[in-house]
């Protein structure tokens, strides 16, 4: 989980992407999805298996770490840093502002 209140914005969001897809708009969703594409595929995939988003069933983070050889604390720390470096978008921010 994030430790900064910029990232902790987003990371709850993506758990409620998650959990409950249909209380986010589509236009929302499209423009998530754009978001993700400023990640490396690798860790877009990453970051979408972690939190299944996008319909995609959660994959758990041993797995994940283990696709990429790394531990899974080395995979979280990535995971973290990617929701940091879109926490900081401008994109999000727009976002942010209409959810």
């Amino acid at each position: 989980m994030p430790t900064d209140n910029i990232s902790k914005g987003l990371h709850s969001f993506l758990v409620r992407l998650s959990y409950t897809p249909e209380s986010v708009s589509g236009d929302i969703v499209h423009a998530m999805e754009h978001i993700m594409h400023l990640l490396t595929p690798e860790d877009e995939h990453a970051v979408t298996g972690y939190y299944g988003l996008f319909g995609m069933e959660r994959i758990a983070l041993d797995e994940i770490a283990a696709s990429r050889g790394v531990t899974p604390e080395e995979m979280m720390e990535t995971i973290d840093g990617c929701v940091r470096k879109l926490a900081i978008t401008p994109e999000w921010q727009m976002i942010q502002q209409t959810i």
